[in-house]
């Protein structure tokens, strides 16, 4: 009899421990799925029609602001401090950001859901693949059926999970349109770009970084918590919360994720645009 529980006990933690596993590799390949749907996003023809226009709305921006620079830089130039090289390098980095800012950010993100799938894809298979594994969850579904002895803790557990998995949920459903709204905002820089003033534009890139990066690692992390949760219930909860906790952790290092840290610079940007383009057209119409 003792070596019949002592069986049925192992097997049922074997059993256990594969539809744990399932479930992991399921949230996996949901969360990439979703950040593939985000990508695709971009191979709609209406979306596409959107970024065509924001390029070129960019590209007429940069030319406008290559004239202003042209006559700014001749303005300083009577007075000793114009610099042609200058001008002709912030020219040609102009020219770069208004040819690849409707490019990089798509190809960006799709590296870096890419990537993730990946990553979660290797970590649940090799959870799956190791024999070991399957003790260990066995002893740690034991451990975990004598510690929660309250049904209690049980219930509150379940609640952090299901906070966890729906706000990355969420994060991830809503990422290609921040992702698009971005893409437009960045063509509103291309003005100041050619005339030297680039501070917006690589606050727009380090933003388009930033959600390319939170992508990757919410996913992943909230991955890697379920994996821990078997073992070390705490731990893997831990995890799990700080998942949600990566755009904020970003935003301090300055890849802020929202479009809310340069809407106010880009209207800014867009008002001088528009006002030094009202300028010089009344100067060539006098």
């Amino acid at each position: 009899m003792f070596i019949w529980d002592f069986a049925a006990d192992t097997v049922l933690g074997q059993i256990m421990d594969w539809i744990y596993a399932q479930i992991i590799g399921f949230l996996g390949e949901f969360f990439a799925m979703m950040g593939n749907m985000g990508a695709e996003l971009f191979e709609m023809s209406w979306v596409q029609a959107i970024v065509l226009f924001f390029s070129y709305l960019a590209w007429a921006l940069y030319g406008t602001g290559l004239v202003v620079s042209a006559f700014e830089c001749g303005i300083e130039y009577q007075s000793g401090r114009g610099s042609i090289k200058d001008t002709a390098l912030n020219a040609i980095k102009g020219f770069m950001a208004v040819s690849l800012f409707t490019i990089v950010p798509v190809e960006l993100y799709k590296l870096a859901i890419t990537l993730q799938g990946v990553f979660t894809s290797g970590i649940t298979g090799l959870a799956a693949a190791d024999s070991r594994i399957s003790i260990m969850a066995a002893a740690a579904l034991a451990s975990i059926g004598d510690v929660l002895v309250s049904p209690i803790m049980g219930i509150f557990c379940l609640i952090l999970m299901g906070y966890a998995v729906i706000k990355v949920f969420f994060a991830n459903l809503k990422r290609g349109g921040i992702l698009l709204i971005q893409i437009a905002v960045g063509s509103l820089y291309m003005f100041s770009v050619p005339r030297g003033y680039i501070d917006g534009f690589v606050s727009w890139c380090k933003q388009v970084v930033g959600l390319c990066l939170t992508a990757f690692l919410q996913a992943t992390i909230l991955i890697a918590g379920l994996m821990v949760f078997n073992s070390n219930m705490l731990l893997g909860l831990g995890l799990m919360l700080a998942a949600s906790e990566i755009p904020r952790i970003a935003g301090q290092f300055g890849l802020d994720t929202s479009t809310r840290g340069n809407l106010m610079s880009t209207m800014y940007a867009a008002q001088t645009a528009m006002n030094i383009t009202r300028t010089v057209v009344r100067a060539v119409a006098k």
